[in-house]
This record gives C-alpha cells, sequence and structure tokens, in this order.
C-alpha cells in the first residue's frame, strides 16, 4: 500500500488526536504516512512506535494513543453502504492491518509474506502470529521465517547511545576546539565545522546454550538469535553445553543461520542427549571465566535448569560467574507457562546467584530480553 493511500487513514487519526487533546500537526501526518509506507515489517507493534515518533506524541499521551490504536486493531466491520466508513478505515481495514498489507501491493519482501487476509478477519500478518508461536509449535520452515526478523532483533542490540562523544563525518554537536584547531591548515579560515556525536554502545555478551534432549524444542530457535547477536555487538562469545561444553567459533552468513544450526548439531557431541550443568559451567569457569568475562560483560544462560548432576556444582560455578560479571541473565523457555514454577534441583541452586530471571519462549520473550541485555 503506497504512502497515498495510507494518507486518509492518518489524516483521521490526526483528527482524532486533536480532538482527544493530543496535539499533532500536518507535518507529524505526513512523516506518520511516510514511516507506515515504509516500514520494515508487517507488525502491529513496530507500526504503533512508528506512530508514536513520527506523530511526536508525548511519552504522556502514549496510553491514550496506544487506546484509541488498540480500537482500530480490531476486525472491522463490513462497511455499511449508506453510512461513510469509521473513521481510520481504508477499503474496509484498518489502518494498521492496511500497513500489514502495504509489501503485498508494493511487492516488497518480507518475513512470512503472504496474501492479506480479506473480509472481516482479523488483520494479523504471518509474522506477527509467529511473534506469539511457542517455540515447541513451531517447524523448520518456521525457523526460516523468522531469521530475519532474529536478525533484526539482534540488530537492536548496536542501537544504543553512549553518553560519550566521539568524533562524526554527519550530523552532531558542533566541536569548536577541534574545528579551530583545523583552521591552521587552512591559514585561519575555518572551512567546515568538525563535529561530535554519542558513540554506538555495543554490550559484552557471553551466552551458555544448553543443548540437552529436554532443551530441543527450544535450542534451534533461541541459537538461532544468539548465532544473529555477534554482527551487531562484536564482543560476543557463544558457548553450548549438555554433558560437556563447547566453544562457537562459526559465525554464520546471513540467510545460513539454519544450516549452521544443521552443522552444529552433528559436530556437537551429545547434542539432544544427557545434561551436566554445573559440570559445564564449572568448566566454563575454570577455563574461560578469566579471560571472557569483565566487569562489563552480561552472561547469558540459557537452560530449562534441568541438571542431572550435583546442585552444590552449578551453585558454585553460578556464584563464580555472578562475583566477575556484570550481570547474569538466565533464560528458562519453561517460563512463560504461568504455572511453572522452578523446584528442579538444578533451578533451585543457580537462582540465588542469578540477577534477572526471564522466560525465552516465543519472539515476543525475546523482544523484551534485548534491554535487559544493553542495560
Amino acid at each position: 500500500m503506497t504512502a497515498a493511500e495510507l494518507a486518509p487513514a492518518v489524516a483521521r487519526l490526526g483528527r482524532t488526536l486533536r480532538e482527544r487533546g493530543i496535539p499533532v500537526q500536518l507535518g507529524d501526518e505526513i512523516d506518520a504516512t511516510r514511516a507506515l509506507a515504509r516500514l520494515g515489517s508487517p507488525d502491529r507493534e513496530e507500526a504503533r512506535w512508528a506512530l508514536r515518533i513520527a506523530l511526536k506524541v508525548r511519552h504522556a499521551d502514549w496510553a491514550r494513543l496506544d487506546a484509541i490504536l488498540e480500537g482500530w486493531t480490531e476486525p472491522a466491520r463490513t462497511a455499511d453502504p449508506v453510512r461513510p466508513a469509521p473513521a481510520g478505515m481504508i477499503d474496509g481495514k484498518r489502518p494498521l492491518r492496511a500497513a500489514a498489507a502495504m509489501r503485498s501491493s508494493t511487492g516488497e519482501a518480507g518475513e512470512g509474506d503472504a496474501e492479506p487476509a480479506e473480509g472481516d478477519a482479523p488483520g494479523y500478518s504471518p509474522a506477527a502470529l509467529l511473534r506469539h508461536k511457542p517455540f515447541e509449535e513451531c517447524t523448520p520452515a518456521d525457523l526460516a521465517a523468522m531469521e530475519r526478523v532474529l536478525v533484526r532483533l539482534a540488530a537492536r542490540l548496536a542501537a544504543r547511545r553512549s553518553r560519550r562523544l566521539v568524533p562524526t563525518s554527519g550530523r552532531g554537536t558542533p566541536d569548536l576546539r577541534r574545528s579551530f584547531r583545523r583552521t591552521i591548515a587552512t591559514g585561519g579560515e575555518l572551512v567546515s565545522l568538525a563535529r561530535r556525536a554519542r558513540a554506538i554502545e555495543t554490550p559484552r555478551l557471553v551466552f551458555l546454550c544448553d543443548t540437552s534432549g529436554s532443551m530441543d524444542a527450544h535450542a534451534r530457535f533461541l541459537l538461532a538469535f544468539v548465532l544473529a547477536v555477534p554482527r551487531a555487538a562484536r564482543s560476543t562469545e557463544v558457548f553450548v553445553f549438555n554433558t560437556e561444553l563447547t566453544r562457537l567459533t562459526e559465525r554464520p552468513a546471513p540467510g545460513a543461520i539454519g544450516p549452521t544450526l544443521d552443522r552444529l548439531a552433528s559436530a556437537v557431541p551429545d547434542w539432544s542427549g544427557g545434561t551436566r550443568i554445573g559440570d559445564s559451567l564449572a568448566r566454563f569457569v575454570a577455563e574461560h571465566l578469566p579471560s571472557r568475562v569483565d566487569a562489563r560483560t552480561v552472561v547469558v544462560v540459557l537452560s530449562d535448569g534441568l541438571d542431572r548432576g550435583d546442585p552444590g556444582t552449578l551453585a558454585g560455578a553460578m556464584r563464580a560467574i555472578q562475583a566477575r560479571a556484570r550481570k547474569v541473565i538466565w533464560l528458562n523457555p519453561l517460563l512463560g507457562d504461568p504455572r511453572y514454577a522452578p523446584e528442579a534441583r538444578g533451578m533451585a541452586a543457580a537462582l540465588p546467584f542469578v540477577d534477572e530471571f526471564l522466560p525465552a519462549h516465543d519472539l515476543v520473550s525475546l523482544e523484551r530480553l534485548v534491554p535487559h541485555l544493553q542495560a
């Protein structure tokens, strides 16, 4: 769908916001229309963020904007032949649903592209459905559809700006001291301003991924995300463990995460076999902790905590990791079930030395993980 086709819905949205006391200018509506037309994914959450930013909605008004958009993301009723279509409708579709259909009409490729739903069906795209689909229900075809989403998600790690200013050739704050220093080479004439911008701050990460049999339904999808992270955050180390610990050095090329996982499954000893979390993490502490982890490093353990070994060994390894790392995050796919309680002896032994205990059972949980990796 083109910007011209989206414009009427965005204009009606702007009018609705002004009626609710949220100031929106014409220029903001134009920016919002262009943002929706150029949206890189037919995803409802991304469309919401695009509208917040392009319409320059204040943080205090986000809740009211979201309430309006929630009403617009419900299935559209069939248009009455006499009465005009409700505000925000485009050809019988809600605006965010229309944005989801945009890529099929413009010919852009994307994750899980398919023909948009017609009639009164809810406006969910295939990519949006995958976001909430539990990993244990996903198929190899779903992994291929998710790969671009996972890569883009991992790339968010390289989007955080630090407070430190560094020289830049683009936009930024004028650096008068360096600008005047340049005039020495031009005979005292100020030809151009030197500028500084906030540096991109990429985190230092260490992933420890459980590939035992109990994690088999989740491991491939979690590793697809983990293997995409080093492209954005180069200071990233990835280890997998089951009964042994293996350091992964391979960095898959774009579009090759699936084949890379197949090679790893055949090369890593005892993949989808038993698990000794405590022994594996103790080996990591003995062989890699001093060189791979420092006070700036975030250590992420991906495991269900079902350990066959000595809980004391696991507790000792976790204690050593927490003492050296900036933060320890434990991702447990079982945490996505509201009935789950961390009562397994391995999980119970590790939990006192975990700073953040988070779920990792679908794409949405991984999206929520990214800010925790940056903090």
